[in-house]
């Protein structure tokens, strides 16, 4: 996104708040206008000096007075614009981060899966915050700046034309100047922005696995990976803050030049007696406020360019294609009847994954899914769940194409336990109501007994009040999995999905735990991932999957006599034993 696209695209966004934009103008103005009244009470108070010892104080006095009213209401004036543009900025920032963020969960797994969670996170936090930065300057100085500049013009032509005309030659100057280093700086700035989300990603993918770091002697290669994301963020912030730098200090050149020349032509005019001296103070004064908004200008276009190259970002975020809409076909009970006809499916066009694959699972019927690491198993599972659609052939339940139903609906038919843990900051009690917030205490205790994570809740320091942190804290690899088991034991919907749902979970809890799913699958469509064999050996129907085919179909004795890969797979884990 180009920087003319992110700016129209920003505009529309301010487009709502145009009451608030409109206040914070006119406050801008008054004080502007106040301001510049300020010069013109200061020059006739030193007009009222004739001579040393003749003073006029009586005229003095009230001009004085009106100077300390006109500052005070200045003073009022700058601080309604402030706070019109704090409201402004951060309400516009709420809403492009709530924005941003409803567009992440509107995103397709395809699209989440292809980038880090760190660049995501970072495009949602600290690009909105250089974007806000940018914007409370811009408004705060920019708005005043104009005003000043156009104030000041008005004052001069009504006070000397010939003066005002060597500062309005000399004034375009000052803009080639600001504009010419402004258009540089834009691209240094998307560099510095990219270059922070890459640091920001490797920070939290580091961060999120030091355990694994520490555990094969990685730190060294982390470090270096660091240094080296961190040179890269040096090195295109430098170019960014250097020639960004270069604003201030070529636009102050030109206005030194602009009060310059008005200083010497205002005393030659002085000299002819077509100015007093009043008059020039007040006009150098002008042109000191005239010349001042340029430098605080240049330094809002740095600003403002990294403020555009960091919304260009989120509104990149925003701009993802989002997910296929949903059907019109609520599913508020499914029978559990799921068919898959002639299903293909690949994550990458030149390297298909699943091919004609045809299945046809009965309400209540127990599928486990067996085969080796990388042959579809669990990409059968995003296929259900609709996290991602096949390329060919079509998924229904209950009779309904998927693509028909909402999403909604279809998810909250299926109760899913991965081999992956989640678990969010807060206590036991939240995460296991995570699936059902209204679930009473008795019936989050009981859920807790059936997946036989009791016991250990109990002797923890609060028990289910027990907070724990993002990813389960320092809960064990096991207990975090029974806390997931009871989660859906809690629900209990018509459909499951186990994907090596007890892999963490020690072989006498696994007993337990078995019996228990035994009791929660009667009546249900279940969908097991497993590898250990002995996990799935009770099933309606065995998939031995290989490159994403089903070579073999039945049950766990009917696969035995068949004496192929399953029979061999089976063999692999029990023939020692026997």
């Amino acid at each position: 996104m180009n920087r003319k696209q992110t700016l129209h695209r920003l505009l529309r966004l301010l487009a709502p708040a145009w009451p608030v934009l409109a206040a914070s103008l006119v406050f801008a103005a008054a004080g502007v206008g106040l301001s510049l009244y300020s010069p013109v009470l200061i020059g006739r108070v030193i007009d009222c000096i004739v001579a040393p010892g003749r003073v006029d104080y009586a005229a003095v006095r009230p001009l004085l007075f009106q100077l300390a009213l006109v500052a005070a209401l200045t003073a009022a004036a700058q601080w309604l614009m402030a706070l019109c543009n704090n409201r402004l900025t951060y309400r516009t920032v709420r809403q492009l981060r709530c924005t941003a963020f409803a567009r992440i969960q509107q995103l397709p797994l395809s699209q989440i899966d292809r980038r880090s969670r760190g660049e995501l996170l970072s495009r949602i936090t600290s690009d909105v915050d250089q974007m806000a930065d940018g914007l409370l300057l811009g408004f705060s100085q920019l708005f005043s700046g104009v005003a000043t500049i156009l104030g000041t013009l008005g004052f001069m032509l009504a006070t000397n034309a010939a003066i005002t005309a060597v500062v309005v030659l000399l004034t375009p100057l000052s803009f080639f100047v600001a504009s010419f280093i402004a258009r540089r700086t834009f691209a240094y700035f998307q560099q510095q922005a990219a270059a922070r989300g890459r640091l920001t990603g490797l920070a939290d993918e580091l961060a999120g696995g030091e355990k694994e770091v520490q555990a094969f002697c990685g730190e060294a290669r982390a470090a270096a990976r660091f240094d080296e994301a961190n040179a890269a963020l040096r090195s295109a912030a430098q170019k960014a803050t250097f020639y960004s730098s270069l604003t201030n200090p070529c636009t102050r050149f030109v206005n030194g030049l602009v009060y310059a020349g008005v200083g010497i032509v205002g005393a030659f005019v002085a000299l002819n007696g077509a100015l007093t001296v009043g008059e020039l103070s007040r006009f150098l004064s002008y042109a000191n406020q005239y010349t001042k908004p340029f430098n605080e200008i240049s330094g809002v276009i740095t600003e403002l360019q990294n403020a555009l190259a960091s919304a260009g970002r989120v509104f990149e975020l925003i701009e993802l294609e989002a997910e296929t809409p949903d059907g019109p076909v609520q599913l508020p009970a499914p029978d559990g009847h799921v068919e898959l006809d002639d299903v293909s499916f690949s994550y990458l066009p030149e390297r298909p994954l699943i091919r004609h694959f045809t299945l046809d699972v009965q309400p209540g019927r127990r599928v486990a899914i067996v085969g080796p690491t990388g042959c579809g198993k669990t990409t059968l599972i995003n296929l259900l769940m609709r996290f991602y659609d096949p390329t060919d052939g079509e998924i229904r339940v209950d009779g309904h194409p998927l693509p028909s139903l909402t999403r909604r609906s279809l998810r909250a038919g299926y109760g899913m336990v991965l081999q992956d843990t989640w678990l969010r900051s807060g206590t036991i009690r939240d995460n296991i109501a995570y699936a059902d917030p209204s679930a009473t205490d008795e019936e989050i205790v009981a859920a807790a007994k059936a997946a036989h994570a009791h016991s250990f809740i109990r002797r923890l320091p609060n028990g289910y009040d027990t907070v724990i942190g993002e990813e389960g804290g320092s809960l064990s690899a096991g207990q975090k999995q029974l806390l997931c088991i009871a989660r859906v034991m809690l629900r209990l919907p018509p459909m499951l999905i186990l994907d090596e749902a007890t892999s963490s979970i020690d072989t006498r809890t696994e007993a337990h735990i078995q019996d228990a799913f035994a009791g929660m699958m009667a009546g249900r469509t279940s969908f097991v991932v497993a590898h250990r064999l002995s996990t799935i050996q009770s099933a309606d129907v065995i998939l031995m999957m290989e490159n994403g085919q089903v070579i073999e179909q039945g049950t766990h004795e009917q696969l035995l006599a068949k004496n192929g890969a399953y029979a061999r797979l089976y063999r692999s884990q029990f023939a020692p034993a026997e």
